[in-house]
């Protein structure tokens, strides 16, 4: 191998971030390594002694666990939100919103839309029946499996 080549590498090694290069061209091969001004040392692993492991927590005085039970809802089915993202009630501020308390929807209608990443998502009724209640306000941001609606069945 030409000692240009091998001058001209060890001057590419040099100006990139490249820490190692090999070159075979027939059969000569250069391999040149960077060495770094840090030594070398190998990963450690530490053992916490078992006393050291700390009991959860008990939970803050006044806080009150999540129960499974929704608030005080209107009889009928939930449509939840099936992602986190922001609710919008129409697909533009001038326009109606796509439903409100009272209408009457059929399966596959589009009850609201959540923007999650900068995609607009529609969320469609499963069913039919009328909307009871409307759980959430436009723009307001909302999370996975929160309640939306209220639709009792026709």
């Amino acid at each position: 191998m030409d000692l240009r080549k091998i001058k001209k590498l060890i001057e590419l090694l040099e100006e990139s971030q490249l820490s190692e290069i090999e070159i075979h061209e027939g059969e000569e091969s250069v391999r040149l390594t960077r060495q770094s001004a840090a030594p070398m040392v190998p990963p450690q692993v530490f053992q916490m002694p078992a006393s050291a492991v700390a009991a959860p927590a008990a939970p803050a005085a006044g806080y009150a666990a999540p129960a499974d039970v929704e608030p005080d809802l209107p009889e009928g089915e939930v449509v939840r939100s099936p992602m986190v993202g922001t609710y919008y009630s129409s697909p533009n501020p001038e326009t109606a919103p796509f439903v409100k308390v009272g209408s009457k929807v059929s399966t596959g209608d589009t009850l609201c839309l959540v923007e999650a990443m900068k995609m607009f998502n529609q969320i469609e009724a499963e069913f039919g029946g009328e909307v009871v209640a409307v759980l959430v306000e436009d723009g307001q941001p909302v999370e996975y499996d929160e309640p939306l609606f209220v639709i009792r069945k026709s």
